[in-house]
């Protein structure tokens, strides 16, 4: 053979082995599910919206609300644009649930991480969403959120990847309450001596639609301010077909009240909680706390010649006289959607039937095969007193082992990273209260109650018990429901119990077989809920009751973890407090 055909062939070979070589690292760098960016613009203002028939003014969402739903797949990036055009207002964005691994300057939190976005400003907002599952965004400043700046998150599971539970359909429904007074008013009320209280909600909002009934206003309202013919406030309707399973996504952004949920007719399956697979469970009334996401899925069996009542009910508060039902209408096609139902709203349960949604609440447990087992033991146990207190003697707070919290100007995430620890109080809160003397079922003389912006600083990677203790508040025989949301992190849900938690013999029946995982949860009436957690998300995060008038009022505390492994801070997050300097001219 010739040298020009040696030559040739061994070109050929050479050819074809690189071909192949090209071939495998082609293999090798198939993404099985390609990680997408979601980008969106938003513009907030003011505007005049009628969503129970009265008008006031509203937060919109590029004039929405609720706000546009963001729509991702797991290890998706989102990047939301937000522009600030309420005019006279500060404003920041919390994404409910997400945990901002890597992102904590981006958690949304006024004072804990990031100075206010100012009127005029526009702050961008990335990060991953790294679970699939049912979350929320809601504004996190003053008590904005019940304004209406909120909606929706919705993270599917990669491409190839299912569920394991079928389904035809998905659908997203958010709660809410809904006062005629403004935030500003209600904020004066609650920081004025005399103390003021906001009062119970005047409506329910299914999906941001109720109907306040405007001729039984008094005094009169004019039909300008208030009218029940406004197509503005006609009830939400969802459109469904006969014979299909739909996962209905339902979550509640209440400013204040406890909820169930139920729709005429059919069965509630539960499968999904704060976005991890719940063992299912057949309910006819969804108990629901604010800060809270189910997925239930509904089968389509009915009459289709006819609609039916969805609604909700205020719970654990006295509200029957003062805010009535909030009422939807399930569709069935091809009737029209607009057709009201033949039938009487079916009715809630009683307000006050606590063994009912205590129930409910120790039913819920991880679904088999997708069990994320808890630390065995912990290293630390915080107990947190839930009570009502007076400060000064004069102004009435909410507080927390006898301390009612106070947020700082300088965000607590710049303070530590940049070292301005002047700036907050640096005398550790208290892990307990007096166990041995203090009777949460009688109104204790709390005149002594102290205000706080200290925090409790956390060993990364360490594993952390908090028992939530609710106690009788200031008035006779009374103690309220108040649900905690965690921010950066999952939690076990360990146990509930009634009356004194028992630090000996309670922490013996703790579930970790089977807890659920969530970031936010009930501490029942003269109750108590313990929880387990990692503390290995580095940042500050807070943990408070997501009632807006109770937060606002001090029932609330923040959580340091492993400050040293944040990275470098965005400047975005900074400009207010003692940050102003960190800006460079």
């Amino acid at each position: 053979m010739s040298a020009y055909h040696l030559s040739e062939s061994k070109s050929i070979a050479m050819m074809k082995f690189l071909a192949l070589c090209f071939f495998v690292i082609s293999l090798i760098n198939i993404p099985i599910a390609e990680a997408r960016i979601r980008h969106y613009k938003w513009e907030l203002k003011y505007e005049y919206k009628s969503p129970d028939c009265y008008k006031k003014l509203v937060i919109t969402i590029n004039g929405r609300t609720p706000g546009p739903t963001i729509l991702a797949q797991q290890n998706d990036t989102v990047i939301v644009e937000v522009k600030n055009s309420l005019l006279t207002a500060n404003t920041a964005i919390h994404w409910h649930g997400i945990r901002q691994i890597g992102t904590p300057w981006f958690d949304g939190t006024e004072g804990f991480t990031q100075c206010p976005i100012l009127p005029g400003d526009t702050f961008v907002y990335k990060f991953v969403v790294d679970r699939p599952g049912t979350y929320l965004y809601h504004a996190h400043y003053g008590m904005q959120r019940e304004e209406g700046l909120f909606g929706s998150i919705r993270v599917a599971l990669p491409d190839g990847e299912s569920e394991p539970f079928a389904y035809n359909y998905d659908r997203s429904i958010i709660l809410t309450d809904w006062y005629h007074k403004s935030t500003f008013e209600q904020a004066v009320g609650l920081s004025s001596i005399p103390f003021q209280w906001v009062g119970e909600p005047q409506s329910l909002l299914i999906q941001g639609k109720g109907r306040f009934d405007c001729s039984a206003a008094n005094p009169p309202m004019k039909a300008d301010v208030c009218n029940n013919t406004n197509p503005e406030c006609s009830l939400y309707s969802t459109t469904v077909v006969p014979g299909k399973t739909y996962r209905l996504r339902i979550s509640s952004l209440t400013a204040l009240s406890a909820l169930s949920f139920q729709i005429e007719g059919h069965n509630m399956t539960v499968v999904e909680a704060d976005g991890h697979y719940v063992e299912p469970f057949v309910v006819k009334n969804l108990f629901i706390y604010s800060g809270e996401t189910y997925s239930v899925l509904v089968y389509t069996d009915q009459d289709p010649a006819r609609n039916y009542w969805v609604t909700t009910n205020v719970v654990s508060r006295n509200a029957t006289a003062t805010t009535p039902p909030g009422l939807a209408v399930l569709n069935y096609y091809p009737n029209h959607p607009r057709r009201s139902p033949p039938t009487i709203p079916p009715s809630g349960p009683m307000w006050n039937d606590v063994d009912s949604r205590f129930n409910q609440s120790v039913a819920i447990r991880a679904r088999k095969g997708h069990v994320y087992s808890p630390p065995a033991t912990s290293d630390r146990v915080i107990v947190l007193l839930n009570t009502q207190n007076q400060v000064n003697g004069k102004t009435r707070r909410w507080s927390v082992n006898n301390v009612s919290y106070d947020i700082p100007h300088t965000p607590y995430l710049i303070a530590l990273k940049e070292n301005l620890l002047h700036t907050f109080s640096q005398t550790p809160p208290p892990e307990g209260y007096d166990f041995a003397n203090y009777d949460i079922n009688v109104v204790q003389n709390n005149t002594n109650a102290t205000t706080s912006d200290a925090i409790y600083r956390l060993q990364l990677n360490s594993t952390v018990d908090i028992v939530l203790q609710n106690a009788n508040t200031m008035n006779p025989n009374n103690s309220e429901t108040h649900p905690w949301h965690l921010h950066g992190h999952d939690f076990w849900v360990l146990g509930y119990g009634k009356g004194k938690f028992d630090p000996i013999n309670d922490p013996k029946k703790y579930n970790l077989v089977d807890p659920i995982m969530k970031n936010t949860v009930p501490v029942h009436p003269f109750g108590w809920t313990a929880f387990r957690f990692k503390a290995d998300n580095p940042g500050v995060w807070a943990f408070h009751c997501h009632i807006e008038s109770h937060f606002f009022m001090g029932m609330g505390v923040a959580f340091e973890e492993g400050i040293e492994r944040v990275g470098k801070l965005p400047s975005s997050i900074m400009g207010c407090g003692e940050t102003k300097h960190l800006l460079k001219p």
